[in-house]
């Protein structure tokens, strides 16, 4: 098994392998791969690493590794990953590509049934990969057994000519990603031989019959992978934008502060500090998400390949609304970083515009963000009403078990005392907690009324919806806030140990004013506290103004990655943004040819 071997070449399990793009290279030499592939900008191969790949070590079996991997590996296989179609994304139960099985020479027969059935978006799909994981449902003896994950030749592996009944090709342009080939696949009556579908788990055997796996969601599993590295996607983004500001704002000076005086740093203006600390905050706290995600990712995964399926639901919910927390989050703080640097935040010299062209559309693949939050409610709302019936509920809802957060509606801001201290972050992280358990409940509870109005589950669920998506990103935001948190338990350095304080404080309180209507509601906090929350976030403020710098030049971003003219770490803005503005092609010559060309006989006609 030579796939095994280039495993253990590189010292690392099967599970912990592949890393979605921006992680792989930070495991592999970039020497292993072609110079083509760039580890900071979207890429045809990005498919290929981040999910065709790990699909594979997921879900194929021994045999169809030994088949796959190692030409996939070196690039003589390269795949994408082929799931959304034209008419449906998120919801993947209403696919329409079918692979309906033919016993009599045992092949699957795929199909692209309806227009909408054509699939749509794949990267790498339109004119790069050669093979595709295609998602169809699957159709043996009569019966159709849902989603199920299969391996197809598109192109001629000599020729790279589309094969028999495939029509693929590129969708055209996009708000971004140029570099990227996203592509469309139609499937007219492509048969593959029956050892091409994914049998790691579900299995069809020669005769037809069906064997299922031991759980649904194990064919969502690359997907909840990705979800898992947007996380870390997210972090790394705003940690870039966060560096490209706060490094501007201590070389940009503006205005008068006080006349007669030299122009201050834009960075020692309290709105300028308002608008970006929060975010540094945030960067911080997204960090350590992401490397909590990424652990508990590879420790379920090897419980799965155990046997142990019982955490994967906590995942998949986790996966899906930390995804969507994060990305949220991160796509407005980009566009805050920008609009902090003034009119040179609008020059791709600062980078900034690349990295939200980039980022934004996090925002709707692997899941669009209100629908992953929905995702996230079913599993809270289960949970919770386990936890009504008396079950003992583990891991990350295991709050939802505290009886006394249960009640119909919460309790006026007078009916008991406020105890929280905003100087402590045990205490926020309590506050955080009963404002989730509170929405969690409320939610639950409209649920409930829909029902007890003749509604059906359908319209009670939608009619619910908001309450939902608020309880989802409430019960994300108390898992930031107390991953953060105890992350600064591993913290030993005196020193770093209280910056980091400082920013985890600064992330708790400031997400409290954001979402101040929540906690008085509750009655977690008083309308007094709320003015004392605001004079100490001034006061954090001030703390960070002397350690911003060096918090950004803590994520280690050096300037080939950031790309970035005004986040330079030298502070050289100007010299070098003159020289980058030289640079463009209009300036290639002194005299531009739609001179001669249009102007001058313009001038001749007047």
């Amino acid at each position: 098994m030579k796939w095994l071997l280039s495993l253990h070449l590189f010292n690392l399990p099967p599970f912990l392998f592949c890393h979605y793009h921006l992680l792989f290279f930070s495991v592999y030499p970039c020497h292993a791969w072609p110079s083509c592939v760039h580890p900071d900008r979207p890429e045809p191969l990005d498919l290929h690493l981040g999910m065709f790949l790990p699909t594979l070590l997921n879900q194929a079996t021994p045999e169809q590794m030994d088949r796959f991997f190692m030409p996939a590996w070196n690039l003589e296989i390269i795949g994408t990953y082929a799931q959304t179609e034209m008419g449906h994304g998120t919801h993947l139960r209403g696919l329409e590509t079918t692979a309906t099985y033919d016993p009599a020479t045992q092949e699957f027969v795929l199909n692209s049934p309806t227009v909408s059935s054509i699939k749509w978006w794949p990267g790498g799909l339109g004119k790069t990969s050669n093979h595709a994981i295609v998602l169809a449902q699957l159709y043996t003896q009569g019966n159709c057994h849902g989603l199920h994950a299969f391996i197809v030749p598109i192109r001629d592996m000599s020729t790279h000519k589309p094969l028999p009944g495939i029509v693929v090709g590129d969708i055209g342009p996009k708000f971004g990603f140029n570099e990227v080939d996203n592509g469309f696949l139609k499937l007219e009556n492509v048969r593959i031989p029956r050892e091409n579908m994914l049998m790691k788990y579900a299995k069809v055997e020669p005769d037809g019959s069906y064997l299922k796996p031991p759980s649904a969601k194990l064919t969502y599993g690359t997907m909840v992978f990705v979800r898992s590295m947007i996380v870390v996607v997210s972090a790394r983004a705003l940690a870039k934008s966060c560096t490209i500001a706060i490094r501007y704002s201590a070389v940009r000076h503006q205005s008068e502060m006080r006349p007669g005086e030299p122009e201050p740093q834009i960075i020692d203006y309290q709105t300028q500090q308002y608008k970006l600390f929060p975010l540094l905050a945030m960067a911080y706290a997204f960090n350590f998400v992401g490397q909590y995600m990424n652990q508990t990712y590879h420790r379920i995964t090897g419980d799965i390949n155990q046997g142990d399926f019982s955490e994967l639901p906590e995942l998949h919910a986790l996966s899906a609304g930390l995804k969507a927390f994060t990305t949220w989050e991160t796509n407005s703080a980009i566009e805050v970083c920008r609009m902090s640097c003034g009119g040179h935040g609008y020059s791709r010299s600062s980078a900034l515009p690349d990295i939200y062209v980039e980022f934004t559309p996090t925002c709707t693949y692997e899941g669009e963000n209100t629908v992953m939050m929905l995702q996230t409610a079913r599993y809270l709302v289960k949970s919770y009403r386990q936890a009504k019936e008396g079950r003992q509920l583990s891991g990350i809802v295991s709050y939802l078990n505290e009886a006394e957060h249960r009640r119909v509606q919460p309790q006026p801001v007078a009916a008991r005392p406020t105890v929280v201290d905003i100087n402590d972050l045990a205490s926020l992280v309590e506050v955080y907690k009963l404002r989730a358990a509170i929405l969690v409940e409320l939610a639950a509870k409209s649920i409930q009324q829909e029902l007890q109005r003749r509604k059906s589950q359908e319209d009670a669920w939608n009619n619910s919806a908001i309450d939902l998506v608020r309880a989802s990103d409430a019960h994300c935001h108390y898992v930031v806030v107390k991953l953060f948190t105890d992350k600064l338990g591993e913290v030993g350095d005196t020193a770093i140990h209280s910056v980091l304080s400082t920013l985890a404080l600064l992330y708790a309180l400031h997400g409290i004013t954001k979402n101040s209507g929540d906690f008085l509601q509750a009655g977690l906090i008083n309308p007094p506290q709320v003015l004392q929350i605001s004079g100490r976030i001034k006061e954090l403020l001030s703390q960070l103004r002397p350690n911003a710098v060096a918090l950004v030049d803590a994520f280690d971003i050096n300037d080939r990655k950031l790309n970035s003219v005004l986040g330079r770490y030298d502070g050289n803005v100007y010299e070098n943004m003159f020289e980058w503005a030289r640079r463009s092609p209009l300036n290639s010559t002194e005299v531009h040819e739609s001179f001669h060309k249009y102007l001058k006989p313009l001038r001749s006609k007047l």
